[in-house]
């Protein structure tokens, strides 16, 4: 479809966000009147409460819950992924930052689906909010599209066209390819959050997203497919090593 860069040049990305709080009545006067103002435009028909699931949408309603990466070693065809999750979004993102910011420079092209519109300013946003210097990779203020190495599924696939929009899972399987999805869907992370606290499990769909991503590329790139997939779960705490080797080959 179109010259990319080789897999092993690559790191794959998602994100998983839920909101701020479980309920709308949580929140404070301040912001429930911007949710209220938010949701008018969202939906006037239904009230705020009803809508604000949605806020998992919106970074300065949310936030983020699990960060996923991968990486494919060029020696032996081995797709690596990690994911930093937790309850605490501040210890998600400076354990996530500290990694990008040993390992991004050398592999800086980042891939994700929808990440230029989301992942990627959801991430320099959530980091901003709690002042944590944004990585290199993702300090995109200023650039022109065409300055900005990053690739994006779903802007390839839209071929020109401004108003496209095609989900991961549907573009995959227009590829071909079988979604290794548990039964988690990305409308369900509210409850698995909030409800449940099934942090395992945004952790396991965050990481087959970035699989089936993997995947796809490789098929728009024309590319070797990867050999096996090994995960890395990364909970966020202090006695927690850093995941390393995904970026050391």
């Amino acid at each position: 479809m179109t010259h990319l860069p080789p897999a092993h040049r690559l790191f794959y990305i998602d994100v998983e966000t839920t909101s701020e709080k479980q309920h709308y009545f949580e929140l404070s006067s301040v912001w429930q009147t911007l949710w209220k103002q938010k949701a008018a435009r969202i939906d006037g028909s239904k009230t705020p409460e009803e809508l604000y699931p949605k806020a998992a949408i919106y970074a300065e309603f949310g936030k983020i819950v699990c960060i996923s990466v991968g990486a494919v070693e060029e020696k032996n065809n081995e797709l690596r992924i990690a994911s930093f999750y937790g309850l605490d979004e501040q210890m998600i993102l400076l354990e996530f930052a500290a990694w990008a910011n040993e390992f991004l420079d050398k592999r800086s092209i980042l891939a994700a689906h929808n990440g230029k519109e989301f992942d990627f300013p959801w991430i320099a946003r959530r980091m901003a909010i709690h002042g944590i210097p944004v990585p290199k990779p993702f300090q995109l203020f200023g650039k022109k599209s065409w300055d900005i190495p990053h690739i994006d599924t779903l802007e390839l696939w839209k071929c020109g066209d401004y108003k496209h929009y095609t989900s991961l899972e549907l573009l995959a399987t227009a590829f071909g390819i079988q979604s290794p999805k548990s039964q988690l869907s990305g409308e369900k992370i509210h409850k698995a959050f909030w409800e449940e606290q099934d942090l395992v499990g945004i952790a396991s769909y965050c990481a087959e997203d970035v699989e089936t991503l993997a995947r796809l590329i490789g098929k728009l790139n024309t590319s070797e497919p990867f050999h096996t997939v090994r995960n890395r779960f990364i909970k966020c705490a202090a006695e927690q090593e850093i995941f390393t080797e995904i970026a050391s080959d």
